[in-house]
């Protein structure tokens, strides 16, 4: 049986999480609007669209479609001028090495936006050990709707029962029990192993390292051949 791996990305294998919460609060900043950056940070992996709104509720603010568009090209602008800041997790190149190795098929599974999946791509440098990428591009709706972990099994050539999902987020968490696939989490984007296990994470552990320590004891093992 071949099986999968479904990578989440920021959080996970990057570590972008507080320069997106960064970039999104002075996103909003420029256009009149203050906003808490805790507020922001509950709402990473979900894509932009969705990210915008839902940070506006919860700050009780409206904003027209023309000034959501406005918060997301000044992110866009604010993300560029600190991508010298994403570095790949310790272990992050070596667990997209090893999951392809042991057999599994690596599809990175991204709620980030084009341009900014191309500069997690270039920091990460795996896309030779890659199966597939997918991205909020790729759906209609993203995290925490179950349809990007529903492309990313299409994209491995996969069912359900054959892939794990490896994220940071509450919203990963949901996504993947939704569509039917184990959820292991991880603490390096800023989210409490309670929150991720509550959401539906089926383990966690630290961060992708001390994952790659235990891969043969953790979930990701029931998807390696042999």
């Amino acid at each position: 049986m071949t099986g999968a791996v479904l990578l989440d990305v920021d959080g996970t294998l990057v570590d972008s999480n507080y320069m997106q919460v960064d970039a999104w609060v002075h996103a909003f900043r420029d256009v009149g609007i203050e906003i808490d950056a805790w507020r922001v940070h509950r709402t990473l992996g979900m894509a932009g669209p969705q990210l915008v709104t839902r940070v506006a509720e919860l700050s009780g603010a409206e904003l027209s479609d023309e000034t959501a568009e406005q918060v997301k090209e000044h992110h866009s602008r604010h993300a560029a001028e600190s991508a010298h800041l994403l570095r790949a997790f310790d272990g992050a190149r070596e667990l997209v090495r090893t999951i392809s190795e042991r057999g599994a098929r690596p599809v990175l599974a991204t709620s980030a936006s084009p341009e900014m999946l191309e500069r997690l791509r270039e920091v990460l440098d795996v896309d030779d050990l890659l199966h597939a990428v997918t991205s909020a591009q790729d759906v209609e709706e993203s995290k925490p709707e179950p349809e990007l972990v529903q492309v990313a099994l299409e994209a491995a050539g996969v069912e359900a029962s054959q892939a794990v999902f490896l994220g940071d987020s509450v919203w990963d968490a949901v996504a993947a029990e939704r569509a039917g696939v184990p959820c292991v989490g991880v603490l390096s984007g800023g989210v409490g192993a309670h929150e991720l296990t509550e959401a539906g994470a089926v383990e966690t552990y630290t961060d992708v390292a001390e994952l790659l320590a235990d891969l043969d004891g953790s979930a990701l093992a029931a998807v390696f051949s042999g």
